[in-house]
């Protein structure tokens, strides 16, 4: 009998459908947490697409140090456990040094390495050698095919559930574009690949002290990624994005998933990628 992680494995590795990871930016409370993952789990059980959960215990990246950083390791993790076990959803989150990878594999169903730290080699062995999914976003400084390199080199520490998340590449000051030739790439490695469909439509730093955003554009980029090969999207969302306390701009507001979704579902499936 398969233990959780490996199915969940098999529904994220599978060319069956579209594939979602979503949730706030931030761990912001727990009454946020447990609405959000409530809401998204009867979506994409309707829709028949897997779920996971996410949603970060700190944002150690942020533009200013005035900027909400979330709750911490260690009551974040309790929010994400209480997430999973309520809702009954599998669960992941970013970490940020090699230290948090065993703490936060005890409730995370999928460790998530920040774009900005993909090359960081002793965070990749952490993240790899706990056993759990491990999902690694390109960095904005890098092209596709340096990805290649880094997930040979989580493949060296004995990587075998491998994710890894294109989220768009800096061009010039304050913006970023994605490269659709990205995808094709990266599929070079054997593992899924995933788009993350705010992230890439953020403008760092953009608002002066925090980044800004442009979510109009994240669902015609989300479209033209699944059908030249995504095999999932990641999407921050919120309730009311306008009020949130990270990435507010580039975030889905939650009323509006259903039709996002839908949207890209009926490119998904008529895509030759996931024929």
């Amino acid at each position: 009998m398969l233990d959780d992680n490996e199915k969940l494995w098999g529904d994220l590795s599978s060319s069956g459908s579209l594939k979602l990871v979503a949730g706030p930016c931030v761990i912001e409370d727990r009454k946020l947490c447990l609405e959000t993952a409530a809401v998204m789990r009867d979506l994409c059980a309707e829709l028949e697409i897997p779920y996971v959960f996410k949603s970060s215990f700190d944002k150690a990246n942020r533009t200013s140090d005035r900027s909400f950083r979330g709750p911490g390791l260690k009551k974040g993790l309790e929010i994400l456990a209480e997430v999973r076990a309520t809702q009954k959803v599998p669960v992941t989150t970013d970490i940020h040094e090699p230290g948090q990878a065993a703490p936060a594999a005890e409730v995370a169903d999928i460790l998530q390495v920040p774009a900005f730290l993909c090359r960081q080699t002793d965070i990749i062995k952490a993240a790899v050698e706990t056993g759990k999914i491990v999902n690694i976003k390109k960095g904005q400084f890098i092209s596709p095919n340096e990805m290649l390199q880094v997930a040979g080199k989580a493949r060296a520490f004995g990587a075998t559930k491998l994710i890894i998340t294109e989220r768009g590449t800096t061009f010039g000051y304050n913006n970023l574009v994605v490269d659709m030739r990205a995808f094709p790439i990266l599929k070079a490695t054997g593992f899924p690949v995933f788009f993350d469909a705010t992230h890439s439509v953020q403008l760092p730093g953009g608002g002066g002290d925090k980044s800004s955003g442009q979510r109009q554009f994240a669902l015609p980029l989300s479209m033209a990624a699944v059908s030249v090969g995504a095999d999932g999207l990641f999407i921050e969302t919120h309730p009311k994005p306008d009020n949130a306390l990270s990435d507010g701009p580039n975030m889905i507001p939650l009323d509006r998933m259903r039709e996002f979704l839908s949207a890209v579902i009926n490119i998904y499936q008529s895509s030759h990628y996931h024929a």
